[in-house]
């Protein structure tokens, strides 16, 4: 069972997580949610747009100007505070690697430390605990926060990260935080190659096997762009057929830009699966 704040989510269900990145330098957007009133905005049509989950950022995962904390909880606690009044059955998530902004946060509204970079602030485990928020256990190779792979190197790179995030998602078990908010996330890009992150796409049932609830962030990222030679703002097709892929080996959470595209996609899988009632069924049958 998967429970993320005021959601229980049935096993054959795969949610969509919508991206707000209030940064200046997302990039992707360009900063277009920036404004509070913009990411708001996001927040509203994501909702409309079918999203189950909302992942609210305020620092680029990438290079670029130092953020500090102050500032990070600037830009997030606003949004979760008033996405929290207007949505109360929205999950709300914080990407957030740091203890200081998921304290405040959750306390704000959010059900959901996304932490991409795999425990960076061990004292995140120590909220989700007191808290009750679910968390994603991530891998990143060891890589600390907003930095970039070098000529890294796996023997197999799905073992290595099965074994990091089943040993992170049971240690976060026993730090006290609830097993059935715990999510694992292989992370493609994220300490990680081309190749890589192709090969974790495709094992990605040897991640769902363990039985942990698996995340997967595909969304235009670098991966996408080298494998097809396109800009972020070409990735889209890329990007959906790797979350058909994601989805057809069983992850339960997709993040995304593009909802409708993504619940569109979720919702055919699905029903080749056999898990969901086509919307509408008339060929053949009058």
């Amino acid at each position: 069972m998967l429970r993320l704040g005021p959601r229980v989510f049935a096993d054959d269900e795969c949610a969509v997580m919508a991206i707000v990145n209030r940064t200046p330098d997302s990039f992707y957007d360009g900063g277009a949610n920036v404004e509070l009133e913009a990411a708001r905005a996001a927040v509203a049509r994501a909702v409309d747009d079918g999203a189950d989950i909302v992942d609210i950022g305020g620092v680029r995962a990438g290079y670029g100007p130092p953020v500090e904390s102050g500032e990070e909880i600037a830009r997030v606690l606003p949004v979760v505070a008033a996405v929290r009044e207007q949505f109360p059955q929205l999950v709300i998530s914080v990407d957030t690697w740091r203890a200081e902004v998921a304290e405040q946060v959750v306390a704000a509204g959010a059900d959901l430390i996304n932490d991409t970079w795999a425990g960076a602030d061990p004292g995140l485990l120590a909220v989700a605990a007191r808290t009750g928020a679910g968390l994603v256990c991530s891998h990143t190779g060891g890589l600390r926060p907003r930095t970039d792979p070098h000529r890294v190197h796996y023997n197999d790179v799905v073992s290595e990260v099965l074994a990091a995030l089943t040993s992170s998602a049971e240690h976060a078990v026993e730090a006290g935080v609830r097993r059935d908010g715990i999510l694992i996330d292989p992370t493609h890009d994220f300490g990680k190659n081309t190749w890589h992150s192709l090969e974790l796409t495709r094992r990605l049932d040897e991640l769902v096997v363990t039985g942990w609830p698996v995340l997967v962030a595909l969304s235009r990222k670098d991966f996408i762009g080298e494998t097809l030679d396109l800009p972020p703002a070409e990735r889209l097709e890329g990007t959906l057929a790797a979350t058909a892929i994601a989805a057809w080996h069983g992850a339960r959470v997709v993040r995304a830009h593009d909802v409708v595209a993504t619940r569109r996609v979720l919702d055919m899988v699905a029903s080749i699966r056999g898990s969901r009632a086509p919307s509408v069924a008339r060929r053949g049958l009058a």
